[in-house]
């Protein structure tokens, strides 16, 4: 989508890549917390879910099960507060959006491996 000139110049420059990954590969999310004068790294680790948008407004979601329940986290691919995503493992899927994980539970839930 194209915008004002001057608003994509603004736009390019704050663009980040914390690291390439695709829908279902299980990634490790380095997430900065700021806790009054501290700030601290907590990793979320889980299967990418979907990829939004593009650009600047860029996003990603990531599914994890936790004490048995499930827990989603969104993040702008360009956050300053995503130090870093790192790839576990590659999933071999054939949806550009996994919704349908929502439903499965226990081993159905896991996305195949790219050996």
């Amino acid at each position: 989508m194209k915008q004002n000139p001057i608003l994509d110049k603004i736009e390019e420059s704050q663009i980040r890549n914390p690291g390439e990954f695709r829908v279902g590969d299980t990634v490790k999310v380095y997430n900065k917390i700021k806790e009054g004068t501290h700030e601290r790294i907590q990793l979320f680790e889980g299967v990418v879910m979907k990829i939004q948008n593009g650009g600047l407004r860029k996003t990603f979601t990531v599914r994890k099960i936790s004490n048995g329940i499930g827990v989603e986290k969104t993040w702008p691919v360009s956050s300053p507060f995503v130090d870093k995503v790192e790839v576990v493992r590659k999933g071999k899927v054939r949806r550009a959006k996994l919704n349908y994980l929502r439903k499965l539970s226990g081993k159905a839930a896991k996305v195949k491996e790219i050996l």
